[in-house]
C-alpha cells in the first residue's frame, strides 16, 4: 500500500506533485492531488511527490513531512564541495586502527540514497568492518592468486599478477594496500542498469568519506582478482552469483595528509552544436 494522503489543511494546490509524478499516476481528484485508480502498482517508490511539496502536505508511504530533513539551509556551499571534488585522492597508505562500525554504517545510510536505475533499490552493499575478517580475505585470496600462477591458470590479460605476488612476497601489499576496509556494491545482472547503479553508489561513498576525513581507493586489482582469478571468494564474502559487481574500494583512516588541490586542464571538451 502506498499510504498516499494529502493535508487538505496545508495544501496549496499547486500541482507540483502532479507534474513531478515520475509515472503520470497522480491527478487531481475534484479539489486535491490522489492516486488515479487502479494505478497504484506502477508508482516506483521515489517519492518525488513528497520532496516536491513545499507546504509538506503530501504524505506517502507513511513518511511524516515535518520530521523530513529540509533542504532549504542546509546544503554545502558550492565552492567547498568543489574543492572535495577537486582535492579527494586515491589513498594507497593507511593506518591499522580500523574505523568505528557506527562510522562506516553512517556512510552507508546516506549512501543507500545514491540514484538506481527506475528506483529499483536493489543494490547489495559487501563491508568488511573487522580488521581480522579483512586480513583473511587478504591472505586467502593471495594464496588463490599463487595457486594461479603456480599452476598457470592466470586468466589472459592478467599475467601481470604474477608480478604483483612478487611484490607480496617481498612485503608489498599492492592489491590491498593495508587498507583495514573494503566495499564491494553489486546488484543483478538484470535489472536495468547495474553498471551505473553500483558506480553512482560508490561515487557517493567516495566523496562523503573523503568529506570526513576517511581515505578510499577504487580498487580494480581487488576486482578482478575475486572475480576473475579467485571466484570463489565472491561466494565466501557472500555476494551472489547472479549479481554484478560493479567495482571494489578499500578504505580506512589515511596514513597520508594532501594538502593542495592538483592541476587539471579541460583538454577533452566537446561543444555539440548542429
Amino acid at each position: 500500500m502506498l499510504n498516499f494522503k494529502v493535508n487538505e489543511e496545508r495544501c496549496i494546490k499547486c500541482g507540483e506533485c502532479v507534474k513531478d509524478c515520475v509515472r503520470n499516476i497522480i491527478a487531481f481528484n475534484e479539489e486535491y492531488p490522489s492516486i488515479i485508480p487502479g494505478r497504484e502498482a506502477e508508482c516506483i517508490r521515489c517519492q518525488h511527490c513528497f520532496a516536491v511539496c513545499s507546504e509538506g502536505a503530501v504524505s506517502i508511504l507513511g513518511l511524516d513531512p515535518d520530521k523530513a530533513e529540509p533542504l532549504m539551509g542546509n546544503l554545502p556551499e558550492a565552492a567547498n564541495l568543489a574543492i572535495l571534488m577537486k582535492g579527494r585522492r586515491a589513498v594507497r597508505r593507511y593506518l591499522p586502527e580500523p574505523l568505528p562500525w557506527e562510522t562506516i554504517k553512517e556512510l552507508l545510510e546516506v549512501v543507500a540514497h545514491a540514484p538506481t536505475g527506475i528506483n529499483n533499490r536493489q543494490t547489495l552493499f559487501s563491508v568488511v568492518d573487522d580488521p581480522v575478517v579483512m586480513e583473511k580475505i587478504r591472505q586467502e585470496t593471495m594464496a588463490g592468486i599463487r595457486k594461479a600462477v603456480n599452476e598457470g591458470k592466470l586468466p589472459k590479460g592478467l599475467e601481470f599478477y604474477s608480478g604483483l605476488l612478487d611484490a607480496w612476497d617481498s612485503g608489498a601489499d599492492v592489491i590491498f594496500r593495508g587498507a583495514p576496509h573494503m566495499l564491494a556494491v553489486s546488484t543483478p545482472k538484470n535489472g536495468p542498469s547495474p553498471e551505473a547503479d553500483t558506480l553512482m553508489a560508490l561515487t557517493y561513498f567516495e566523496l562523503l568519506a573523503q568529506s570526513k576525513g576517511i581515505g578510499t581507493l577504487w580498487d580494480g586489482l581487488l576486482k578482478w582478482a575475486i572475480t576473475s582469478i579467485v571466484p570463489g571468494m565472491r561466494t565466501k564474502i557472500g555476494i551472489p552469483e547472479d549479481h554484478y559487481i560493479g567495482y571494489t574500494m578499500v578504505f580506512g583512516r589515511p596514513d597520508v595528509k594532501y594538502c593542495r588541490v592538483v592541476k587539471r586542464d579541460l583538454d577533452h571538451l566537446n561543444r555539440i552544436s548542429f
